[in-house]
Parts: structure tokens; sequence; C-alpha cells
């Protein structure tokens, strides 16, 4: 794929492109209207790049674990296409009339994959020990759990010193994962072996893991829909190469590629073959943006000056519109605009002005040498596809014009994460997060002091630390009056981006890549991270 891009031919593609997802959108809404008999059988091949790192969502959040973890586990809830929270292993659910009491009633007669019963004190033991302790997210979305009561095998009741009114948006397979504790309890958690061969109640069952090529799944025989799931067998395929998964998606060789598998110049191609359909559904529970962690321990960016100094110098709508080809929109908020009610910059802007970019470097001491150089750094990015590497790489261009030289480093997601989160041994990190349906859930783990240092990926990289905002965290966690909530998330955006510990980038809009006889119904809200329980193939004896 050609690094170089002309400026005015993005704007051409995303209108086209565009009315060819939206086209593609309606077929897919069509297709899942239609009442078909679902065919059993058939064997569905699916793209995952990266390779996973581990594959249980609840001890690591990366989307390459959600992907494939989504269909071994399932979600105490799914989110349907509006983000309402529909029954899944959780039948039915309510809260008190105070709000400090939320009370699950659990689906009976559910099986892990090895036989035992999935039961109320599965739930208990994994918020306990693993989303209050060492989730990302989860430590404060559970964070006001002050005990959890299990009166039945079928029955979880949480007590809460304060309403938690976002908990019922993060209970699908990815946000809480629940894990067995006859195969957890007392063992070493981030190393346990189930963590590459896990054992869940979805619909298929792990079978094999053949590092850097494939990770095979198998129908689970004994699942709680009992006539689910219509397939036999899911194989992901670990390409690396952008080139090679389109041409693999055109073959009919792979049925199936999340988060934008292809550059968008073949996706374009690719829409266009009667063989296969191109949607953006199935991302409604996301909302993802991308943004620059600064290292706020180093040297060189400890100043806000310098950060704001970077800010200037970089170009968003270039980012949006070049790098991204138009499938993403300038960032001014850590909490997107898709999050209507909570988003607000507050006024504050980092517009591209590079005279001012130099003016304040200029403030903060870092005048240009004679080789015209202020300083240099490092700037690492999320090794999730050429799309990241060229948002860094732009970067690179943008700072030299200020003065700032830079240097881009590429490394597998382990090294990334571990020399981010865990070392901090970076300048600036280029990565990504979803902020969900809730900047609860996926914003406010940017800017929690409580994570720094620990190696719990997709948390704070930054090394933020503000008693205001670390308290605006915990206000959040427990106000239950909504107008007072969506205040205190517009005074922490004011505070970050005043304190500029990341930077905004932009607003990602991903794609998928699949089959034309590849049948389901209408994606669900939280289809990315979802299981193929409800896809099957037209012709499944061809597949």
């Amino acid at each position: 794929m050609s690094e170089s891009r002309h400026p005015a031919r993005p704007g051409r593609e995303k209108r086209g492109f565009r009315s060819v997802l939206a086209a593609a959108c309606f077929s897919l809404v069509a297709a899942g209207a239609q009442a078909e008999e679902p065919h059993k059988g058939g064997t569905l091949t699916a793209i995952i790049q990266p390779e996973p790192v581990i594959l249980t969502a609840a001890l690591n959040t990366a989307a390459p674990t959600g992907v494939v973890s989504g269909n071994i586990f399932d979600g105490l809830v799914d989110y349907d296409a509006n983000l309402n929270p529909v029954p899944a292993l959780a039948e039915s659910w309510e809260t008190s009339a105070d709000g400090l009491t939320f009370t699950l009633h659990l689906r009976k007669g559910v099986q892990w994959h090895d036989g035992k019963p999935f039961t109320a004190a599965d739930v208990k033991w994994t918020l306990e020990e693993v989303w209050q302790k060492i989730h990302p997210r989860n430590q404060a979305i559970f964070g006001k759990v002050t005990s959890v009561d299990t009166p039945d095998d079928s029955t979880v009741v949480l007590h809460l010193s304060q309403p938690s009114v976002a908990i019922l948006s993060s209970l699908n397979s990815n946000g809480a994962q629940v894990l067995p504790k006859h195969l957890y309890e007392g063992t070493d958690l981030l190393n346990n072996p189930y963590n590459n061969k896990p054992v869940g109640t979805g619909p298929f069952v792990f079978k094999e893991w053949s590092r850097g090529n494939y990770i095979v799944l198998e129908r689970n025989p004994n699942y709680w829909d009992k006539t689910k799931p219509y397939l036999d067998k899911v194989i992901f395929k670990v390409i690396p190469d952008a080139a090679a998964r389109a041409a693999a998606l055109e073959k009919g060789e792979v049925q199936y590629g999340v988060l934008s598998p292809v550059p968008l110049k073949d996706a374009e191609r690719l829409s266009k073959l009667p063989s296969l359909r191109v949607t953006t559904q199935g991302y409604e529970w996301l909302s993802p943006f991308l943004f620059a962690d600064f290292n706020v321990d180093r040297a060189n960016i400890k100043d806000v000056k310098v950060r704001q100094a970077l800010a200037h110098a970089i170009d968003r709508k270039t980012i949006a519109n070049v790098v991204w080809f138009g499938f993403a929109k300038p960032a001014v908020s850590p909490v997107p605009t898709t999050l209507t009610a909570f988003h607000d910059a507050g006024g504050i802007a980092y517009d591209f002005d590079p005279k001012k970019a130099e003016a304040l470097l200029d403030e903060a001491g870092y005048k240009r040498g004679a080789d015209g150089v202020r300083f240099t750094l490092d700037i690492d990015y999320i090794p999730y596809g050429d799309d990241f590497k060229r948002t860094a790489e732009y970067l690179k261009q943008a700072l030299k014009r200020v003065g700032v030289e830079a240097n881009v480093r590429s490394q597998d997601t382990a090294a990334y994460t571990k020399r981010v989160y865990g070392d901090r041994d970076f300048d600036i990190a280029i990565t990504w997060f979803a902020a969900f349906s809730d900047p609860q859930v996926g914003v406010n783990r940017a800017y929690w002091s409580g994570s720094i240092g620990k190696n719990i990926p997709w948390t704070n990289g930054s090394g933020y630390r503000n008693p205001k905002v670390d308290a605006l965290i915990a206000a959040v966690q427990g106000e239950a009056d909504p107008q007072k909530r969506i205040q205190e998330f517009k005074d922490l955006q004011k505070i970050v981006l005043t304190d500029l510990p990341t930077l905004p980038l932009v607003e990602l809009k991903f794609f998928t890549v699949e089959a034309a006889n590849l049948k389901h119904p209408t994606p669900r809200g939280d289809q990315v991270y979802g299981s193929f329980r409800d896809f099957w193939f037209d012709d499944a004896k061809s597949n």
C-alpha cells in the first residue's frame, strides 16, 4: 500500500464510498428483516489482525481479544442496534428506587464449556477479584459496589454506596466478561493458562491456537440457546499484510473482517463485488476515538506549554481526511461528539497554528539550535494497522516543521502495552479507545491516576495525576442526578483539555467487510465484540 496521498482524492473517495456503504447498510437491514430459514453447518473464516495477546477480555480489553473472546464468552446482557440492553446470561434485572441495589436474575441451566454449571458465584467472584481489582474500565464502573449477595445460584445482588448509572452500559461479554471461578480462584490471574485456552459459556468452544497463524473455535453442542449456533466452526486467521487481507476476502478465502480490515481504496473496490458486502453497522457501542498520550514525566514535554505547542503543530483535519481517508472527523475533546449529552470542549481549542506552536516552544525555553532542532522525542503507535503507522508518520512531519525531531518506533502489541502502561518508556504514544455509551466506561480510564504504571493496558498511559480530576471521576461514579453528572463530565473535559496530558486527534469510523452469502439479523450495537451465534451461510456446503 503506497504511503503517498493526494489531498483531493480522499474527499472523492469518501463521498463515493460512503454512498456505497449506505446502500450496503440498507441491504443488510433488508436482508436481516427477511424471514429466511437459517441453514446449519459450514465454517466461517474471519480475519483477526493483529493477533491477540491473550484470549480473555476480562483481563485484556484490546480489540483483537474482544473480537475472538466474544464468541467464547456470553455477556450478562447484549446491546441491540439502539444500545438498549437485552437478555443474555441475565434474563432480567432491576434497580431499587434509591439506586443502591442492583439485582440480576441469571439464566438457569447454563454450562461452562467443561460441563460445570454457570452460577451466581462466578459473577460474584469475577466482580470482586477481576472487575474491581485489575480490569482497566471496571475498577471505576464497579467502584461503588460495596458487597455482592448470591441468595441462590441464579440471583446476584449488588449493594452500592452510591448509585452507578454506568453499570448497565458495560455488562456485555466485552465490558464485563465473567470468568469461571473454579478455574481461576486461587491462581495467578494474569498468568492463568486458561487465559489462552479459555473456557466460556458462549456459542463456540475454544479448540486450537496456532500462534501467528490461526485460532479455531467449534460449535458448542450444549449451548443454552438450543437451536444455535448455526455454524460448525469459526477460524480466525492472522493476516498481517493489508493487501493479503483484501485478496483473501476477494477470493472468498475469508468471509468476515471487522475494524476496517482493508485499506479504504480496497474497501471501495471490494464493496462493488457481488460476493462481498461492506457495512458500518455494529460499532454503535464503541464511539471510538484516536488520541496521543503525552508522557507528562518526560523532561521535554513535562511543561504544559510544550504540550500545547505540539497540539497547535498538528492539523487534525489532515489526519481525518488524508491519513484516515475521511473515515474520521477531527476530535476536539476526549468525549466524542457521538456522546451528545456529555460532549463539551468548554471553549478550549487547539487550532492548527504552527506560528503559535513555535512561540510557545520559545516561551518554554526550547529555542531552535543551529541545525534548526529544538529537541528530539520518540513516537510509538498502537500496532493495529497501516492507518496508525501513517498517523505517527504524519505527527513526525508536523512536529519537524516546528523544530521537533521525532523518531517513530514500531513493535508488537505486547511490547507496546508494556512500554506505555508498564515501563512508561515513551514520549508520545498513539492509541485509540472506545468511549462506549457513557464516558465513565471508556473515557475516565485515560485520566484516573490509580492505574499509572501498573501495566494495565488501555488506561492512563500519560501518567497524569490531578486530584481534582480524580475527585470528579469518583463523583460521577455515584452521581444519581443526570444533569449534575453531565456537568461533572463537562468540568472534567475542561480541566484535561487545559492540562493536556492527552491530545484528542480524531473520532474514528470503522467498517466491516463480509461475504454476501453470510446471513444474520441486523447487527447489534456491540456486534464487533459480539458472537456469531446468529450467523449462517445460505449455502453451507460451499464453506
